[in-house]
């Protein structure tokens, strides 16, 4: 009896934005869960934070010569745009094309063109903002002001979740906005360098908002750094939101009653990946754009209002 074809192993390349970001960690943590349950090949690289770097980490995978060519890649973009030639060359090669929490213009136009995956999984960036809009609304229900630190300038994410926020806040909830790079160390600066401006000496605020866990996790350190006054107790007794909500990280911190809240964006890269396989192995194309769905933690119904004493700036 002739011997049964064995099935090729897949490879994949997963491409991340940064290796300091809790949810980015997650997304690797999820993306090697799949890979041991469904049994392909994973190659995790990571961006630095930089669309140019990670523009040509995967043509060099694309392109590459020496090894055998991934079967498909998965990204999180790490700039603006979702690196159209990129994608057309992978897609070119043969290699299929994910894209994760970014909606892609061009998936449409390939899907037609090329015979191999193109599809994006991505989470809801505007209901993750509108949620947190929601949360401001059960803490500051008589009005009040918000220290808000965005996500990147260029990052679409970071426009949306704002987009979002600003739908459903409280008219009377004034927004301060500042910006960050999605890591702790970027919002302590932010924060830090803000403390001191003479202009935040006349800014009062009575919650700390941010676009990620990590930044609100970097702004709560900021405070922490002031010299001993009722003024950083005054900080630290405000309440902290953040997104992202990975069990280990943004649950944990509002179980401990570092973050009063946050929300909840399951990381999707092991999703996407599972996804990629089934359309490799069947032929058939998924979706061209999947959504993730976003949550509060803990239930916005559970958030009490903010306790009265609002944090000023004091020169440091």
């Amino acid at each position: 009896m002739a011997a049964l074809p064995t099935m090729k192993k897949l490879k994949f390349v997963l491409s991340l934005t940064t290796d300091d970001n809790d949810y980015q960690i997650e997304q690797a943590v999820s993306a090697q869960e799949a890979a041991r349950q469904l049994g392909f090949e994973l190659e995790i690289v990571y961006a630095g934070n930089d669309a140019i770097t990670q523009s040509q980490q995967l043509l060099d995978i694309i392109q590459s010569r020496s090894g055998v060519h991934p079967d498909g890649i998965v990204f999180e973009p790490a700039g603006a745009t979702a690196l159209p030639q990129v994608a057309r060359a992978a897609a070119s090669a043969g290699i299929g094309w994910v894209a994760l929490n970014r909606d892609v213009e061009y998936t449409g136009e390939f899907r037609r063109t090329y015979k191999v995956p193109l599809f994006a999984v991505t989470s809801d960036h505007e209901e993750i903002g509108r949620i947190q809009g929601r949360q401001l609304r059960a803490l500051l229900p008589k009005g009040g002001s918000v220290l808000y630190i965005q996500g990147p300038s260029e990052s679409p994410a970071a426009k949306q979740r704002t987009v979002g926020l600003y739908e459903t806040k409280p008219v009377d909830v004034q927004v301060k906005l500042m910006k960050g790079q999605w890591t702790e160390i970027s919002a302590f600066r932010a924060v830090t360098s803000w403390l001191r401006l003479s202009t935040s000496l006349q800014t009062p605020i009575d919650v700390i908002a941010a676009q990620d866990d990590s930044m609100a996790m970097g702004a709560r350190k900021a405070f922490q750094e002031l010299p001993e006054s009722p003024a950083r107790s005054r900080w630290l007794s405000l309440p902290f939101l953040g997104c992202d909500g990975m069990p280990k990280t943004g649950q944990a911190w509002v179980r401990s009653g570092l973050l009063a809240a946050t929300v909840v964006c399951p990381a999707n890269a092991g999703q996407a990946l599972e996804l990629l396989v089934k359309a490799v192995h069947s032929g058939v194309m998924p979706p061209e754009r999947t959504l993730t769905v976003p949550h509060s933690f803990p239930a916005v119904e559970k958030l009490r209002p903010a306790p009265a004493g609002r944090a000023r700036a004091t020169s440091v």
